[in-house]
């Protein structure tokens, strides 16, 4: 099959390599759409020690296809099913998932390999975290299942309310996710930005109520109190850049007794500094998460498939295979929002 191989920092290869066979409880997909991803555009930049523990090793995580073959004790799929796999699974027996806190998982199994014509599925994604399409949706849609189930996880475990005002620094692809989501849970959405193509999707996509071009206001904290109640703050503050000082600033967004989500992931060994006063007399609660579980994969597919998400409005642009390292450089330069690459 033709595949993009990763072979390290800025060094991928569109070659000829062999379709993996599938093994007990495997199965091989036909890949029909697979979607450009941030984490991906990181890799592609730095390297990723988590995703890319070898090389030359596969590459892309976002994906949905048919089922081409099937590995013994497979029963759940047949060859001509048409599915969508998540990109992880939990073991289910360690730590972690002893406390259902599955996202964490010691020994989660990972796979890459989306931009390619064939990629093979680990037996347990098959068991835990593959997904038959309902017969009305289509790949394209569908691939967005594992960016999404991202941001469900965010958006449930905040625990957004209807009638909250809500603020998202970041409006990539997962920001303006939020930015829906927050929508549909009924929520008050200030999004900024300063990427014009992103800050047109946050009107068309997110449908947000407040939309703060970046490279307007010098006091973005500032303007976000401007748009809240009595200008105290935001109820909820959402940071999908992944900056330390990006973690600073939306820190003082956030009203006395709301909540501070920082999403974005920073570069390992980053830290950041809060008031301690602020954030202690001020009742705020901080907090992360990270990745996504099983029941958040489904949830996913069903806000897709339901149109309450209309995923497609973040396709810049469709690509074939041999493009990929073409939409790398796109998304570094700031000129995509997703790319849909076509094997």
């Amino acid at each position: 099959m033709k595949a993009i191989q990763y072979y390290g920092p800025q060094n991928i290869k569109y070659e000829e390599v062999m379709v993996k066979p599938p093994q007990e409880g495997e199965v091989v997909v036909k890949v029909i759409s697979a979607l450009t991803c941030g984490t991906d555009v990181k890799t592609y930049r730095r390297g990723h020690p988590v995703l890319i523990k070898s090389v030359p090793s596969g590459f892309g995580h976002e994906f949905a296809g048919i089922v081409e073959r099937v590995g013994n004790g497979v029963e759940n799929f047949k060859p001509g099913d048409r599915v969508v796999a998540a990109n992880s699974a939990p073991c289910g027996k360690c730590f972690y998932c002893r406390h259902e806190e599955y996202n964490l998982c010691e020994n989660l199994d990972l796979l890459n390999g989306a931009y390619a014509e064939y990629i093979t599925v680990p037996a347990r994604i098959v068991r835990k975290n593959m997904l038959i399409l309902p017969d009305n949706l289509s790949f394209d849609k569908a691939a967005f299942c594992e960016p999404l189930a991202n941001v469900v996880h965010g958006v449930e475990r905040t625990g957004i309310k209807e009638g909250q005002t809500v603020g998202i620094i970041g409006i990539g692809p997962i920001g303006l996710m939020f930015a829906r989501l927050a929508k549909l849970k009924g929520a008050r959405v200030i999004v900024a930005g300063r990427n014009p193509l992103k800050l047109k999707a946050a009107e068309e996509f997110a449908h947000a109520d407040e939309i703060i071009d970046l490279t307007r206001y010098a006091n973005p904290e500032k303007i976000f109190r401007e748009y809240t109640e009595e200008h105290k703050g935001l109820d909820v503050a959402i940071e999908c850049v992944g900056l330390p000082e990006i973690w600073e600033r939306i820190f003082s967004c956030v009203r006395p007794g709301g909540t501070v989500h920082f999403f974005g992931g920073c570069k390992s060994g980053s830290t950041v500094t809060f008031d301690t006063t602020k954030m202690h007399y001020g009742d705020i609660k901080l907090m992360s998460v990270f990745h996504h579980t099983p029941k958040y994969f489904r949830m996913a597919l069903d806000y897709i498939a339901s149109g309450e998400v209309e995923v497609e409005k973040l396709i810049t642009d469709t690509l074939p295979l041999e493009k990929v390292e073409y939409a790398m450089k796109q998304h570094i330069e700031g000129k995509a929002i997703k790319f849909l690459i076509k094997p």
